[in-house]
């Protein structure tokens, strides 16, 4: 991966200097603790191998939905605070040599960013066209001769340039294929419903007191900040050290979604076991609004029920035919997440009721990454009269679907076995 390839250069070497930052690389671990931020993990490494389809099989349909690949920072205080922050160290000649380096690597990043408010990358463009491609090289049947695509994204520009470079890559394998793509609001229902989830939200809710406490138990240390301020005394009282701490971490965090730039990336600053401690806190923050509990009535996935029915909606028409081709929704983390949990994909819809099991039972950056993506991969029969199997790829690697009793084929699965359990499902709440 070519990512952080001088990623701390100072603003001074940006701008035609030679003055060098010290920061450090980052681990492949701590790359993952930077939760929804954590760049797709094969834009250059390959992606895990397959399992061959069952005798008699043929893929013949795909229903997916993707996460936007990596973005530029939305807001911008993103930029704007940090740099505020230190400049009261530096109106007060508090700063260490460290601190003056990276205020103005933050403003060299800031001034890079004009303009660019949560807009795709080219490295997120990468992730995409990378995505597209493997899905022709395992499944050239689904996109073969005029097989139709049919693509949706969100009204969001980073999520319909990530569909327009995967649609680009497919016609590139097949220029036959008949592609249409869409972005209108009156898909957002199923699309993007999230924050206007009055049943997700109010369960996620009732876990906060929960979820308050666990982080009074599990603070993140805020020892950075000798290293950037001389005066301990004078960053207790005159800046706010905790919010300086979210918007560094956020800093390097998405540093990584960008490749060839000379960003601030102050790995150098934070301990692993800071990053470690921010990354706990924020993994039981996203359980807790997406994840499988007793403390949110088991009701926060749910938010993606109607994605779900879409999906089975989509999926009868072409099952009902054995129609060729893909059906493709390009959209956001806050889709992918709560869509995992509620299809139970692995382990990730487990119920977990404790909140100090999250560290070790559940990774949000196994689940979205940036371009992160769920495909449901249909397998028609040579024997008509036999079923239709499905397999799903979370992150374009198999996984199994818990809760189906025969795992004798798994990766494969009965799909009108998986269909009737999700629809009994999503009974439970109206639509």
């Amino acid at each position: 991966m070519k990512l952080y390839q001088n990623l701390c250069v100072a603003a001074a070497a940006l701008l035609g200097g030679a003055l060098m930052a010290s920061a450090s690389e980052p681990t492949a671990e701590n790359l993952k603790k930077a939760s929804n931020y954590y760049a797709y993990p094969y834009t250059d490494a390959p992606a895990p191998a397959l399992t061959a389809a069952p005798a008699g099989y043929t893929p013949f349909h795909i229903e997916h939905y993707g996460r936007h690949g990596s973005r530029w920072h939305i807001g911008s205080a993103m930029y704007n605070r940090p740099i505020e922050i230190l400049e009261i160290a530096e109106r007060n000649g508090k700063l260490t040599a460290r601190g003056a380096e990276l205020l103005a690597e933050l403003r060299a990043t800031r001034e890079a960013a004009q303009g660019r408010d949560g807009e795709l990358t080219p490295l997120g463009a990468r992730q995409h066209r990378g995505i597209a491609r493997r899905m022709t090289q395992n499944f050239p049947t689904v996109f073969a001769d005029t097989a139709r695509v049919d693509a949706r994204s969100t009204v969001v520009i980073r999520c319909i340039l990530s569909m327009d470079n995967e649609l680009q890559e497919l016609a590139k394998f097949n220029p036959q294929l008949r592609i249409t793509s869409d972005a209108s609001r009156a898909d957002m229902p199923y699309m993007n419903f999230t924050d206007t989830d009055t049943v997700a939200m109010q369960a996620a809710d009732k876990a906060e007191p929960q979820l308050k406490e666990f982080k009074k138990r599990h603070p993140v240390p805020n020892d950075f900040i000798s290293k950037l301020v001389t005066d301990p005394k004078f960053a207790a009282d005159s800046m706010n050290v905790n919010s300086l701490r979210y918007y560094l971490m956020r800093q390097l965090q998405n540093a990584q979604s960008h490749d060839d730039r000379k960003l601030a990336a102050p790995y150098d600053i934070f301990t692993d076991s800071a990053l470690h401690a921010q990354w706990v806190v924020d993994n039981a923050d996203w359980f807790v609004s997406m994840g499988n509990s007793a403390l949110t009535d088991g009701l926060a996935a749910y938010s993606q029920r109607r994605l779900l029915k879409n999906f089975i909606e989509s999926a009868d028409t072409a099952v009902a035919y054995l129609t060729t081709g893909a059906n493709l929704r390009f959209g956001h983390e806050v889709v992918v997440l709560p869509l995992v949990v509620l299809m139970e994909l692995d382990s990730y819809g487990e119920e977990i009721n404790d909140l100090e099991q999250v560290e070790a039972r559940w990774h949000n950056y196994e689940i979205f990454p940036m371009a992160s993506n769920v495909q449901i991969v249909f397998y028609r029969p040579d024997n008509a009269k036999d079923p239709v199997l499905v397999k799903v790829l979370l992150n374009e690697r198999e996984v199994r679907l818990p809760f189906v009793a025969d795992q004798s084929r798994a990766p494969y699965y009965n799909w009108n076995d998986v269909r009737a359990y999700y629809l009994r499902k999503l009974e439970r709440v109206p639509m």
